[in-house]
Order: structure tokens, then C-alpha cells, then sequence
């Protein structure tokens, strides 16, 4: 038998479970260093793969009906009026897309030029899914969609729990008419939200939802220096003019419980591989799950409604 669950417990439960379950990610206070920008001379190159061990995760599934914009959002969808939310990218051979790996104990190096990260809402979906902030900056959210969107912004870690940075609504984009949300358009920017982030003592972890789709998330970690590379499409990164020196490399994914780590040396003007993984979650993680309920459907809106995936039909 299906059950259901009301949309506001489900958010609710959703945003607990994964503000504190996996804050684990990042739970260890790391001590703070004042990094300092000088001439890297004989700088090596770190590069690896990094891999998921285990089954890939199904991704998460939100029926469209019990949020608003179902039409419009449903541009990006299963073609059965449900969006999914891959929050596991991994390729044939593991790879594992969008893990920020890092170096750790980097006290002096190339420039620090981490420009104020821009996030865009488009097709109800925040772009990228994965990247990194500085702590004190901000972060600029921008509506390309002809919907509204409402931006909330979390903090977390283990032994601190979640902490809201702000809520903020992020108006419609009036460059686009409502009138037919099927309709293609060209997706210019609307007024953009700029929020800034000031992040606890203990706390690197910054999570960013819609309060109005649930299905919109984006995740950052907060570096403190420019050693730090996000994985592509097939897990691979390249870390470039790093300094002579031992370092303790760090490999983080917002829905994997634990870092994966290493202790490794790079040599002058040397080249140095770490090939890591991380090993995906197993049982039920999400109570977002795709269900075949026909109590529960297009026509539970009591209106004629067509939910058309113009853009993307996911799989």
C-alpha cells in the first residue's frame, strides 16, 4: 500500500534529515590559517580520479502536483508528472561528478581569487549544484524563470546542528510573460538576490533550497585556500601550481556521510596522483520517492492541468 505524506512534512523531514545527517561530511573543526599569497616557485601538479563504490543511488523523486508552478517546472521532467533530483552523477567507470577535493595545511600560495559565487534559478533548478564559498563573502542568486522562487540558506555540522543564514524571496523574472509556461524563452536575467555568508566557527557546510520546490538545491563548501578542484564528468581533477610540500587531501560530496583522505607529498616542480573513492550510501535515504499512487495524480488538483517535459524528459 502507498502512503503519503504531506508536502510541509516532508520538506520538513527532508531538510533535517540532510542538514544532519550529513553534516558528518565536514563535522571536525579544522584550525583556521591565515593563508598568505606569494610566488610559487617550482609549483606541482596534482591530478586523480575519484569514484562511488557501490550501487549508484536512485535519485530523489517530487510528485509536481503538491508544489506550485507544476506546468512550468514540469519542463524538466519523467513525462509522468514527476521531477527527479540526481544528486549522484557517477559514469560507467564510477567516476563521481561534484566532489570538491582540497588540500588541507596550505599556508602560502598562488592568488586567492574566489570570485562571489552566482547561482542561477532556471527551469526550477539551481545552477551549479556543486561549488565552493569563502566565508565573510556572499553569494548572488539570480531568476532566470518566469516563476517565483524562495531562497533559503542553511549552515550545519555535526555537533552544531543547522542554522539558518537567511530567507529571502527571489522575485519573478518580468522579462518573461507568464501567460503560456510551455513556451520557450530565452531566460535573461531577472533582479538578482545577493546574501552573505558568515559561517560559524566549526560550520564549512552551506546549503541552499527553494522554500517553494523543494527539488531546488544547491550545496557549497567553504575553502580557505585556492587548492581545491570539483570533479567533471567522469571524477577527474587537476590541482595546479601547488607548493612543495606534504598536504592531507580531502575529498568531500554532500550526500556521502564520510571524507575520504589522504596524506600526500609533492614534489618540486613534480607531478602527483590520488585516485580516491567514496562509498555511496546504501537503504533508503530520501522519503522523496517516485510511487505509482492513482489517488494521487495529475487530477488531484480538481483542474485540467498538462505537465510536458519541453526541455528534458528524465529518465
Amino acid at each position: 500500500m502507498t502512503r503519503y505524506k504531506r508536502p510541509a512534512t516532508i520538506l520538513a523531514w527532508m531538510v533535517c534529515a540532510i542538514l544532519l545527517g550529513l553534516s558528518l561530511a565536514v563535522g571536525t573543526a579544522l584550525p583556521a590559517i591565515a593563508y598568505e599569497v606569494v610566488e610559487v616557485r617550482n609549483g606541482g601538479v596534482l591530478t586523480g580520479t575519484i569514484t562511488l563504490v557501490g550501487p549508484t543511488p536512485e535519485p530523489k523523486g517530487y510528485n509536481l502536483v503538491m508544489y506550485p508552478d507544476p506546468e512550468y517546472c514540469g519542463r524538466i521532467s519523467n513525462g509522468n508528472g514527476w521531477r527527479l533530483l540526481y544528486d549522484f552523477l557517477v559514469d560507467q567507470t564510477g567516476g563521481l561528478k561534484d566532489a570538491v577535493v582540497m588540500l588541507e595545511g596550505v599556508e602560502a600560495g598562488k592568488a586567492f581569487e574566489v570570485s562571489v559565487p552566482q547561482m542561477e534559478a532556471r527551469d526550477c533548478r539551481f545552477l551549479p549544484f556543486m561549488t565552493v564559498v569563502r566565508d565573510g563573502h556572499a553569494i548572488e542568486v539570480v531568476n532566470m524563470d518566469p516563476v517565483m522562487h524562495d531562497i533559503q540558506a542553511y549552515e550545519t555540522s555535526s555537533h552544531l546542528g543547522a542554522r539558518v543564514l537567511f530567507n529571502s524571496p527571489l522575485p519573478m523574472n518580468f522579462f518573461h510573460k507568464r501567460g503560456d509556461l510551455h513556451a520557450t524563452h530565452s531566460h535573461k536575467p531577472g533582479k538578482s538576490m545577493l546574501g552573505p555568508i558568515y559561517l560559524s566557527k566549526g560550520r564549512r557546510t552551506f546549503f541552499m533550497q527553494c522554500g517553494f520546490h523543494a527539488f531546488m538545491e544547491s550545496w557549497a563548501l567553504a575553502i580557505d585556500n585556492p587548492y581545491y578542484s570539483i570533479t567533471d564528468t567522469s571524477g577527474r581533477f587537476t590541482i595546479t601550481d601547488v607548493p612543495p610540500g606534504t598536504y592531507r587531501l580531502l575529498v568531500w560530496h554532500p550526500q556521502v556521510g564520510t571524507m575520504a583522505e589522504q596524506s600526500l607529498t609533492v614534489e618540486p616542480g613534480g607531478r602527483a596522483t590520488a585516485d580516491l573513492s567514496l562509498r555511496a550510501p546504501t537503504g533508503r535515504r530520501t522519503a522523496h520517492e517516485v510511487v505509482d499512487n492513482p489517488r494521487f495524480g495529475l487530477g488531484a488538483l480538481g483542474r485540467p492541468i498538462e505537465i510536458v517535459p519541453l526541455v528534458e524528459r528524465q529518465q
